[in-house]
Formats: C-alpha cells, sequence, structure tokens
C-alpha cells in the first residue's frame, strides 16, 4: 500500500511540473506559489534530487533587491487567475507579487542538503542559495519588525497561508474597503464557492492590494502604513526554525558571520514567541499589531509553531491541546477548533485540515520528544489520502476531499510522510 500510494503521489507531482517549477494544481492556481514550491521539493528529493534543487533555485531566482521573496511568480500568461500581474503591477521583469509567503525554504534547503548523496555537489548549490535565503529573513527582520520585537508581522492575508483564517476576522472587519475597484473573481470557478474565502473577504484581500501599490510596493513603507498587521506564531514559527537550520548550514559553508546571525535572530525570535502564548486556550494565538492586544482565535496558527523547537513544557501542552481537538473532530488536524462558533469543516482555513500543516506541526513536535501525537497525526493525513485522494484539504469531520485536486503539495507530504516517517499505509 506504502509505495501504490508513493507511485500516485509521484504521479500527481509529475502532472504538475512545468520544468523548473511546480504549480500547485492545474487550473485554479496556475502559477509558481513560494511555500508550495518550497515544501513540494521535499517530495522531489526522494525520487529526483536534481530536480528539487531546481524547484528551489528557481523560487529563489526571483527574490527581489531587498531580499523579499514574492508569494506568486508569473511565469506564464494566463488569465484563469485572479488578481493576475495587470493587478499588482510590482515592476519585476519576470512579473511577481508585491507580498510574501511563510519563509519555509531555509527548512527545505536543509533537508535537501541533509539528504544529498554527492555533498560537494550539494555544497555548491548550497553555497549559491544559502545567501539569498539568509538576505529573505534578514528582510523580514528589518521591514516587518521595525521595532525589533523579534517578531515579524504580516500585512495581507494571503502572506500567512492562511487565506480566510478567523485570526484575520478582527482586523478585516475594520477595514476601509470603500473604492475598491470592481473585479470578477476566478477561483469559484474552478472550486465549490462554498470551500473558497467569501466575497466580503475578498474585497479586503483587493483592498490591501490596492493600497500597497499606491506606494509603489515599498517594503520600507508597507509595515507601517497597512492597517492589517498581525503577528502569526505559525509563520514567526515557520521563520525561526529556518533561521536556525541556515545558521547550521552555513556552519557546514565555513560562513561563522552568516551563521551567528542568523542563531541570533532564532534565539531572539524563540524567546519573543512566548510572548503569544494564550493561557486560556493552551496554545500560542495571534497578536494584532495594529490594534495592540494579543487574540483569543483557536486556531492552527497556534499549534504550527511547534515547528520553532519550542520549549519542552510548551510541547507538552500543544499535545493536550491537539488530543482536545481530536476528540471534536474526525481527522487531525483542524484548521479551526470545532467547538468555536466561527467552525466551518469546509471553507478553506476556517476548519478543514492540510496536510502540510500536519506534516510541519509533526515535525515540531517530533523534534520536542513528542513522538506519539506526531505519529498520530502523520496516521491521520494518510487516512485522508486513502479515503479522498490527493486534494487540496479536507473536512475534518468526514474526510470529504475540498477545494482543487490532484494538489502537488499534497502528494509532495505524502511522499514526505511514507518515506521518512515510516508510517504504516
Amino acid at each position: 500500500m506504502s509505495q501504490a500510494l508513493i507511485d500516485q503521489a509521484r504521479e500527481v507531482m509529475e502532472g504538475n511540473d512545468r520544468g523548473s517549477y511546480t504549480v500547485p494544481t492545474h487550473g485554479l492556481y496556475p502559477f509558481q506559489w513560494n511555500w508550495d514550491s518550497a515544501l513540494s521539493a521535499l517530495g522531489f528529493s526522494h525520487f529526483d534530487m536534481n530536480r528539487a534543487w531546481v524547484e528551489v533555485e528557481t523560487l529563489m531566482a526571483h527574490q527581489w533587491d531587498d531580499g523579499m521573496v514574492p508569494h506568486i511568480i508569473f511565469h506564464e500568461p494566463d488569465d484563469g487567475y485572479f488578481p493576475g500581474p495587470e493587478v499588482w503591477k510590482t515592476g519585476q521583469v519576470i512579473p511577481t507579487t508585491g507580498i510574501t509567503q511563510p519563509a519555509v525554504a531555509g527548512f527545505a534547503v536543509r533537508k535537501l542538503y541533509d539528504r544529498s548523496n554527492d555533498k560537494a555537489v550539494a555544497r555548491e548549490r548550497l553555497a549559491e542559495l544559502l545567501p539569498k535565503v539568509h538576505a529573505w529573513h534578514q528582510w523580514f527582520y528589518r521591514d516587518r519588525d521595525p521595532d525589533g520585537t523579534g517578531l515579524v508581522a504580516i500585512i495581507h492575508p494571503w502572506e500567512s497561508g492562511r487565506d480566510n483564517s478567523v485570526d484575520w476576522d478582527e482586523a478585516l472587519e475594520a477595514m476601509p474597503i470603500e473604492g475598491v475597484a470592481p473585479f470578477t473573481r476566478r477561483d469559484t470557478t474552478h472550486a465549490n464557492p462554498d470551500h473558497r474565502p467569501s466575497d466580503e473577504q475578498y474585497k479586503c484581500y483587493i483592498w490591501l492590494l490596492e493600497h500597497f501599490r499606491g506606494l509603489g510596493w515599498d517594503n520600507a513603507k508597507l509595515h507601517d502604513a497597512s492597517p492589517f498587521r498581525l503577528v502569526d506564531p505559525g509563520f514567526n514559527g515557520i521563520l525561526i526554525r529556518s533561521c536556525d537550520d541556515v545558521a547550521d548550514l552555513a556552519e557546514v559553508l565555513g560562513d561563522t558571520s552568516m551563521a551567528s546571525e542568523a542563531r541570533t535572530m532564532a534565539v531572539k525570535g524563540r524567546a519573543a514567541l512566548e510572548s503569544l502564548w494564550n493561557r486560556t486556550l493552551g496554545q500560542y494565538t495571534c497578536y494584532n499589531r495594529a490594534a495592540g492586544h494579543l487574540q483569543s482565535t483557536p486556531t492552527v496558527a497556534g499549534l504550527l509553531a511547534a515547528i520553532a523547537d519550542v520549549p519542552h513544557g510548551r510541547a507538552d501542552e500543544l499535545v493536550r491541546r491537539i488530543a482536545l481537538l481530536g476528540q471534536r473532530c474526525g481527522y487531525l488536524v483542524p484548521s479551526h477548533d470545532p467547538a468555536d462558533g466561527a467552525f466551518d469543516s469546509l471553507r478553506y482555513w476556517r476548519g478543514p485540515t492540510w496536510l502540510i500543516v500536519n506534516y510541519l506541526i509533526a515535525e515540531g513536535l517530533g523534534r520536542s520528544g513528542q513522538g506519539e501525537m506526531a505519529q498520530r497525526i502523520l496516521a491521520d493525513s494518510l487516512k485522508l489520502i486513502q479515503k479522498s485522494g490527493f486534494a487540496e484539504y479536507y473536512d475534518p469531520m468526514s474526510g470529504e476531499p475540498c477545494g482543487g485536486g490532484s494538489f502537488t503539495w499534497t502528494a509532495a507530504m505524502v511522499i514526505e510522510i511514507l518515506k521518512t516517517k515510516r508510517v504504516p499505509a
């Protein structure tokens, strides 16, 4: 059964392969997405290591001069997606968006290097990639943490990768969306509208885009100019882990300066992450920097922070929290607590289970000595695949497939889990 699933997953990945990058799925997402791409490289690494490196190299080749790595690269024209490059108008030679996504590239590159049989070749590729990844991390702490708190803020829901999470409701309700240019969504023609963000949320997304475009996409200005400034514990956890990985890899290359700076960023970020601990919920939660308070929205962001190698006491509490969620749903880990009134089992990030998040949470818990829960999460992930195929995400109550089908990073996670975690299928 395991090999059969691996073969099916590889077929999905190869079907979405465009040579030097993958698209998440045909139709719904026709371009290269940032964190999709980095996580997909993990799947490639088990059957084509060169192709795995190329995936990340293509992503980092479109880094902006200031260090930012955009969340979408528009390699080829496609009028089936909105908003396209004609809306973003970022002025890049190869069109890109003007915002970023979770910094999983450093984490992925560490995995690729560790798995490479030819370390001499891997070091050559690493020497080209690592300064770019480090520059991206420097950009985060410079332009998204201007007060030096140790935690970065996102300025658009799309940056989180969790577009319509309940975490953003408070900030979006205060969004001044008057004057948004009329638009026609394309996502709802490729997927069930009941599985996608609402039209009102989309107006907020586009208002922010137009606001930033009016500021010339100047990253030195965007943080302070955005009414949406959220400190996401999962987003920061990924960044912290990637900084740790960059520090380790810099030591391999003998770059002590990069190693020291990356390590310092990780240590400061990990300590600052504790300011996001919500004692009432027993998990980390988002901080609304614009409003100046810690939120109490029980989303998966606070569990995803486990990827940062949190203190063992915190890992224990996160496991208790996940176990409670497991009593409330059929398949771990729901993106929102089913006991909360805002839970929606079908709508994108307001309830559904995502394999990439499951993998990252399990990765963190496993490193923190919580192997039993990590294995349970991964086992649930494979049950979803066996029940519903390689969907974008799943109803955590019934296991129903949601969103796009034949999804690249879902397939990549199946290969990754089966090849590295030894979970029975």
